[in-house]
Parts: structure tokens; C-alpha cells; sequence
């Protein structure tokens, strides 16, 4: 296996690694461990490029740190992508290799599940390093973490509506989700429960069709349900969908989900605010997963009581940043990054 690292301005490291052997191709970013290893998912994605491959870890590799600076987690922030398509690409060779190339961060980077990696390539990802959470309790883990990060966006989702209307009802509150996988799919099933009148859209039809069959909820096109009229967005699936062209088409009045990095960039949070659009900064609404990971990282190990009544707290952090962007009249996401730097800098050797 060849590694290569790469240096960023800004990022703690950065490393390439080719393994012709398992047709490993994968990048592992830690973008910053003052308050803690970093820790981030892995992804595995058919990225065109390289370019966008390192585009993509970096920024979600600095949302994990601003995630767990926020949801006090005691952890820094990382991330890591594999190249290639999951239908193909994917081997007990491959997850090995991949393996020993987190071994070579020492424990500066710990991993964990993430799109197209399971807890099942996670146990194979464990043979070759320890650093490796969010596994099956069946294997020693905490579980999967996504339904505490559904349950999390839930509770922040429902925390929008209230600053925005007055009250924490969702009762037919028309939301649009865009996205049913594991996490998309739960938030769903607590909508549906809370009274939401809900529409679902996904790549994969038969996602889709399941929760129409079973929940009752609507169905419909994925290029529809951006620009769908309703109450709240709450983008499931991939970043980078908000920008200057997608922000002026949103017929919505709040963004709440649980995808990663949905700001192409940082100013697009200001063009939400000219829309009177309220939005719910991603790393702050769907830190439930890592919260659930952090608390099986403590000495004792995991409790998920503990898990839960952390999981709970993400609506005040929202209260919380809501409140300095009204008081300071600024977007939701500077809000957002303005309170999780403060954390960071308060821990740093020298700041009093």
C-alpha cells in the first residue's frame, strides 16, 4: 500500500492511500483534535474525480469537528471516503486495506459507519485496527447509531416549528424529506407518528414504495421534492444542495435534516436568511449519532439512557444559536460555527 499525505492549510493531516492489491483508493482527513481523537464516518462513494473526493472529506471532516465541539463529545473531527461504486468495488480485501491504512493514523482518527459502509464492513475494517466504533452490539459495539440521529433530527425538527410558529406541534405539518435511507426513514416514522402530513423521495424506488405502503405517507419524484411546497425541508441524503441557484426555487419556511454539509458554502447561509427561511445547521440537528458514539467511548462504557438524555439536549443548542443569530442579526449557520469555534478556542493551550 502506497500513502501519501498531503498538507492543507487548516487540517491537522491529510493522507491518500492506493493498494493495487484490494483496489483501495481512499483519502482519510483529520481536520482538528484539541478536544479530543478525531472521529467521522466512511463513506464509500463513485466520486468523478479525485478533486471531488478531497472537496468532499475535507468539509464534511471539519463539520464533524464543529459537530462534536457543539454536542460536547470530547472528540475532534475527521472523516473518510472510499473511491468506487459499492455494487462493485466492495471486498473483505478491500475493507482490510482499508483497515491498516487507519492503523497508520495511530488513533488520531477512529472511524465508524457512515453512506455505503456498514456495520457488518465495519467488523472487517476491525480485524486489521482497533479504532473502529459504532459496530453491532452483537461484536461488543453500541449499535447502529443512525436511529439516535433520526431521533435527533426529529426533536430539532420539531424545535424549528416551535420557534417558528410558537408551538412544538407537528400535527399536519407538511414536510418534505429527501432521502429515506436508514436515517431519513426513521425521522420518518417519528413524523408520521407526531401527526406530519409527509412526502418522501429517494433514488432507490423501492425505499420509497416501502414507506408508502406502510406509514401512508406520499410519494414523489426525487427532482421534485427540493422545490416541493411545503412546511419544512428536510434534506436526508447528501450535501452541497443548497446554493445560489436551488435557495431562491425552496417553497419552505424551515430546513431541518440530517444531511452533512447541505451549504454548498458558507454565504449560502445568508441566502437563507434574506428568504426568511429558518435553518437548522446541519452539524448542530444531527449530532445524534455521534453523541450515541461518544457515550460508548467513556470509561464504563456504553449507556444508552446517557445516550438518550444527551441526545435530548440538541434542541437547546439550537435554542441557543438561534438566539445569537437574532441577537447579532447573522445567518443561523455563522451562528453555528461562531459558537463551536468558541469551544475550540476556549480549550486551546493559552486561552483563558
Amino acid at each position: 500500500m502506497e500513502l501519501t499525505d498531503i498538507p492543507v492549510p487548516g487540517f491537522e493531516r491529510l493522507a491518500r492511500a492506493v493498494d493495487p492489491e484490494s483496489g483501495l483508493q481512499a483519502i482519510i482527513c483529520v481536520h482538528d483534535t484539541t478536544l479530543g481523537p478525531s472521529l467521522g464516518g466512511l463513506r464509500m462513494w463513485d466520486y468523478a474525480t479525485e478533486e471531488e473526493a478531497l472537496f468532499d472529506v475535507k468539509r464534511l471532516a471539519r463539520g464533524m469537528t464543529y459537530k462534536s465541539a457543539v454536542a460536547r463529545t470530547g472528540l475532534g473531527g475527521g472523516k473518510s471516503v472510499i473511491i468506487g461504486k459499492p455494487a462493485t468495488t466492495k471486498s473483505e480485501a478491500l475493507y482490510l486495506a482499508m483497515g491498516r491504512f487507519i492503523e497508520a493514523f495511530d488513533g488520531s482518527y477512529i472511524t465508524a459507519e457512515d453512506v455505503n459502509t456498514s456495520t457488518a464492513d465495519l467488523e472487517i475494517v476491525r480485524r486489521a485496527t482497533r479504532h473502529v466504533t459504532g459496530l453491532s452490539r452483537d461484536a461488543g459495539g453500541c449499535g447502529d447509531p443512525s436511529p439516535f440521529t433520526a431521533y435527533g433530527v426529529f426533536l430539532g425538527l420539531r424545535e424549528a416549528v416551535a420557534w417558528r410558529r410558537g408551538k412544538a406541534d407537528l400535527n399536519g405539518v407538511r414536510v418534505a424529506v429527501q432521502g429515506v435511507g436508514s436515517v431519513g426513514s426513521g425521522l420518518v416514522r417519528h413524523l408520521v407518528t407526531a401527526g406530519a402530513k409527509v412526502l418522501i423521495a429517494d433514488r432507490r424506488q423501492d425505499r420509497v414504495a416501502s414507506l408508502v405502503d406502510e406509514l401512508g405517507v406520499e410519494g414523489v419524484a426525487e427532482s421534485e421534492i427540493l422545490f416541493a411546497d411545503v412546511d419544512v425541508l428536510a434534506p436526508c441524503a447528501l450535501g452541497a444542495i443548497l446554493d445560489g441557484d436551488s435557495i431562491p426555487q425552496l417553497r419552505c419556511e424551515i430546513v431541518a435534516g440530517a444531511a452533512n454539509n447541505v451549504l454548498l458554502a458558507p454565504e449560502h447561509g445568508k441566502l437563507l436568511r434574506d428568504r426568511d427561511i429558518l435553518y437548522a445547521p446541519d452539524y448542530v440537528i444531527n449530532a445524534g449519532g455521534i453523541i450515541h458514539i461518544a457515550v460508548s467511548l467513556e470509561r464504563g462504557g456504553y449507556d444508552e439512557a446517557a445516550s438518550n438524555q444527551r441526545v435530548e439536549r440538541i434542541p437547546e443548542a439550537l435554542r441557543e444559536l438561534w438566539s445569537i443569530a437574532r441577537a447579532e442579526s447573522i445567518p443561523a449557520s455563522d451562528a453555528a460555527d461562531r459558537l463551536a469555534e468558541n469551544i475550540l478556542a476556549e480549550a486551546r493551550p493559552g486561552v483563558r
